[in-house]
């Protein structure tokens, strides 16, 4: 999962980005509406989470854009404005979700999981594939019955190659799960976090193994 935050309240971006980055992946944040569209016109995200109050305008102004993306991102509203004629007229013009501000991180994470749900992003909730069984919702992994302590850029991977078990992942699509776009990502980091995802896997006994696709990337397959 890839999530966009657009917010200017610099606090507030980086507990919004510690909270969806612990629950649901790997996250951006950006201050400006200008800085949104130019982000949105190059890189794939999976959820928006849209402030309305920004520098240069209002966040709904996103909502046009975000309609035309193929793959369409799923979008959720965060704000203080909490008249309920707001939170109508919000809805009809595209959005997914609406929560005011102050607002519960439970709560937003719920709603966010709800919202990908209804994009189908994670709507069969859990895989198997082999003894290894991946809970999408609570971003668990399992041999077993034996729960895998995993972190967070190799649970992304994993994530991302459950998914698509049985089917070649390319590099791209890997490092877009496992880092945002402000960091310098280092030629052999991904590599180096598959080879220690490979060794917890087999030290679990776990069936399914990580294949090297030259050139193109990575598979999930069954020893």
């Amino acid at each position: 999962m890839h999530v966009l935050i657009v917010e200017d309240d610099r606090e507030l971006a980086s507990s919004l980005k510690t909270i969806i980055e612990d629950a649901i992946g790997v996250s951006d944040t950006f201050a400006s509406l200008a800085e949104a569209e130019a982000v949105l016109m190059t890189h794939k995200f999976n959820l928006v989470v849209i402030d309305r109050r920004l520098p240069d305008g209002d966040g709904l102004s996103l909502l046009p854009l975000l309609r035309r993306l193929q793959p369409r991102p799923a979008t959720l509203v965060l704000t203080a404005l909490d008249d309920p004629y707001d939170i109508v007229s919000t809805l009809d013009k595209g959005a997914d979700e609406y929560i005011c501000k102050p607002f519960e991180p439970m709560e937003l994470v719920a709603r966010a999981r709800a919202v990908l749900r209804r994009y189908s992003l994670d709507a069969i909730g859990s895989t198997q594939f082999g003894n290894l069984a991946f809970d999408l919702n609570h971003r668990l992994a399992t041999v077993g019955q034996k729960a895998l302590d995993i972190p967070r850029r190799e649970l992304a991977i994993l994530e991302t190659l459950v998914r698509r078990a049985g089917r070649v992942v390319q590099r791209e699509t890997l490092e877009s799960a496992v880092y945002n776009l402000s960091e310098d990502i280092e030629s052999n980091a991904l590599d180096s976090h598959v080879s220690r995802l490979r060794r917890r896997l087999r030290e679990a006994d776990c069936e399914a193994a990580i294949k090297s696709v030259r050139g193109i990337g990575y598979m999930l397959v069954l020893e």
